[in-house]
């Protein structure tokens, strides 16, 4: 008898949050003012959604421009980070749709709540902040790229989410985002269900092409997936 889901761990930005790409466009924005680049914002969120920010601009230096180099990766980084930080103070920031009535329903059905991220921890919970998301009470646990080693789509972030809750099988374990490296993360982490949604930066045909058990539309939809999943595990 399988294991029944315990967990669903969601991604932030694209999955959970609504916050009109101010992330990806900030990137953009940074990368081509130091660089003197005119990439575009399907570039950088093609090569750089989903990933730990540092990391994300050496891949889209690396994918569009061939360039390899830290310490301009580095400047570029800070510069973001502070950025971000300014564009956050004044932009509207909003649950993605049906992000809370989907927390509640788990929170009924006994499943914890988790959101992972390749934001760094002080921007993760500015926006927490923003949202109005209390841990312990619309969440569960809140993992950032800065609270582990090596980040998406290495699977630290939802084997220490994982940890948090003793949950040592990670069959019973949910990952769903909005960027093929999401997708990624949940399978090197052996969860039961790899889940792409279209709200963010990938669209379908991208998501589909990282192989998810699942791509769906609206956060909703996990309701009669993991319903339908679970059934097995309740038969005697």
């Amino acid at each position: 008898m399988r294991e029944a889901i315990k967990m669903v761990v969601f991604d932030m930005a694209g999955t959970t949050v609504n916050e009109d790409n101010i992330v990806y466009k900030t990137l953009q924005q940074v990368i081509n003012h130091i660089g003197g680049y005119q990439l575009t914002l399907t570039e950088v969120l093609e090569h750089g959604a989903g990933k730990e920010k540092l990391q994300a601009i050496k891949t889209v230096l690396k994918n569009c421009l061939n360039i390899v180099d830290d310490q301009l990766a580095e400047q570029m980084f800070q510069s973001f980070l502070q950025a971000l930080e300014n564009a956050y103070e004044v932009a509207d920031i909003y649950p993605n749709s049906n992000a809370n009535e989907l927390f509640a329903i788990l929170k009924e059905m006994n499943i914890l709540r988790v959101l992972n991220t390749g934001y760094d921890r002080k921007t993760a919970e500015s926006l927490l902040k923003k949202l109005n998301w209390v841990v312990g009470q619309d969440i569960d646990a809140l993992i950032t790229a800065s609270d582990v080693p090596k980040n998406r789509p290495y699977p630290d972030m939802i084997d220490l989410a994982r940890a948090n809750f003793a949950i040592t099988d990670p069959t019973g374990v949910v990952k769903i985002g909005d960027s093929i490296i999401d997708i990624k993360e949940g399978q090197n982490a052996g969860c039961a269900l790899i889940i792409g949604i279209t709200t963010g930066a990938h669209h379908a045909n991208q998501l589909k092409s990282a192989n998810p058990d699942y791509v769906i539309d609206d956060l909703l939809e996990i309701v009669p997936i993991i319903e339908k999943y679970n059934i097995p595990s309740q038969v005697v």
